[in-house]
């Protein structure tokens, strides 16, 4: 291991996924020297399934107090679109206390800002980000639709567009003669929808990770294969410890996704309430051309994307922790969550499954900051806006390194609503 007055980098990155190397790129890209390091090649955690929706208007959390009448459900119901394994129910529970917690008028209004705040940022941010690679043909700003079949829906959709609209989130409603007309494959059993103009999609998200490493790399960033098992924060710098022995830099960044915990306490001495949403996708291979644009079910609660590859159907959640293996009959499930949906039902023929880690913490919220005067940097915890929210991400924790930066790239979000100390 080198000694901490001989740092090799100025900063060395945590985790080669979306958040990590988007942040790596930005900050070689004003002149820090970088090194990620992952046990995984880069893209290849929840980085490479996601829905690949740039999801601007998700201002609210997920969950809401109907999470509690939904609780029976989400532990008997192994298909359902949000399910809690059993078996991890005593290890979530205090996790899901913090998140009734959290639900709370107060906490609640502060979760919708500080969500706002990253997502009004966000599109500009990646036309920033993809501009800088000479590679904005990687994101489709076309919008994105959320769509109901039942009639008495109705009032649930009326009162989240008023909803959104209060939060200035770009919305229209479309009746279903609009939505077909986009869209024309979908049955008669839609009545309607809300389009989000300023929402867009990747056609590709692995690809978008791929391009954003050849980037780093052509900036000086080096890319280690290793897995990080603990560190130290010195008077120099910080030490990491890896399985060949280990490296030092002047600063660690933190962004390894639902594994940052263990790390984050052992270089802050702060414990966070970090848990997983596990995350489905099936990728239908034979569907191209079905849709022009992310589709969301209001009462099938899933996502369809059309990418270069095919149909990416997405948007299950599961609560069953790092350890268990995945249960790919959810995947299968969504396949089955789409009959009805379209004139001619989708072909599932040589379809794979995925499941991924997304990483939530109880207010819904990232934490984007730094401790340990500087020397720790983190950004985790974005849970299924990852994708969303990375490009900005990666200009706060720029913002962090060089103050100077925000003169450069506009209003940024203030750090305050992100900050590791609120836990």
């Amino acid at each position: 291991m080198n000694s901490p007055n001989n740092v090799s980098h100025d900063i060395a990155v945590v985790g080669a996924g979306i958040i990590g190397v988007a942040c790596a790129l930005r900050l070689a890209r004003q002149g820090q020297r970088v090194v990620v390091i992952d046990q995984q090649e880069p893209g290849h955690g929840a980085s490479f399934g996601n829905a690949g929706h740039l999801a601007t208007e998700q201002v609210f959390p997920i969950a809401d107090l109907s999470i509690l009448k939904r609780l029976p459900a989400m532990l008997m119901d192994p298909m359902g679109p949000l399910r809690l394994d059993w078996r991890y129910m005593p290890r979530a529970l205090p996790w899901f206390t913090r998140l009734l917690l959290n639900l709370r008028a107060e906490p609640f209004q502060k979760t919708v800002a500080g969500l706002r705040a990253l997502n009004e940022s966000s599109l500009d941010a990646w036309h920033r980000l993809l501009g800088d690679i000479q590679r904005p043909d990687l994101l489709k700003v076309d919008g994105s639709l959320l769509v109901f079949e039942r009639p008495e829906s109705r009032q649930a959709i009326d009162a989240l567009q008023v909803r959104l609209r209060q939060q200035q989130v770009p919305v229209d409603f479309w009746p279903a003669g609009a939505v077909r007309e986009s869209a024309a494959q979908f049955s008669d059993q839609i009545q309607g929808g809300l389009f989000f103009p300023r929402t867009g999609h990747f056609l590709d998200p692995y690809r978008v990770v791929c391009e954003l490493v050849e980037a780093a790399k052509a900036s000086g960033v080096s890319f280690v294969r290793q897995q990080v098992q603990g560190g130290y924060v010195r008077e120099h710098g910080v030490s990491l410890i890896t399985g060949t022995g280990g490296l030092t830099a002047s600063r660690v960044l933190i962004a390894c996704g639902a594994h940052s915990a263990k790390l984050t306490t052992a270089l802050t001495g702060k414990k966070v309430p970090l848990d997983t949403e596990r995350g489905y996708h099936l990728m239908l291979p034979q569907e191209h051309n079905r849709l022009p644009f992310p589709v969301t079910s209001l009462e099938r609660k899933f996502i369809m994307t059309p990418m270069s590859e095919g149909l990416r159907l997405a948007g299950t959640v599961e609560f069953a922790g790092l350890e268990r293996p995945p249960s790919m009959e959810r995947a299968w499930q969504l396949h089955r969550l789409t009959q009805g949906l379209f004139r001619k039902d989708l072909s599932a023929e040589a379809a794979t499954p995925w499941m991924g880690f997304r990483p939530s913490l109880p207010d819904s919220l990232p934490v984007i900051d730094q401790a340990c005067g500087g020397k720790v940097l983190l950004a985790f915890g974005h849970q299924h806006l990852g994708l969303t929210q990375a490009a900005v991400t990666a200009e706060m924790v720029a913002r962090m390194v060089l103050p100077e930066v925000e003169k450069r790239m506009g209003d940024l979000p203030a750090i305050d609503p992100y900050a590791l100390d609120r836990f």
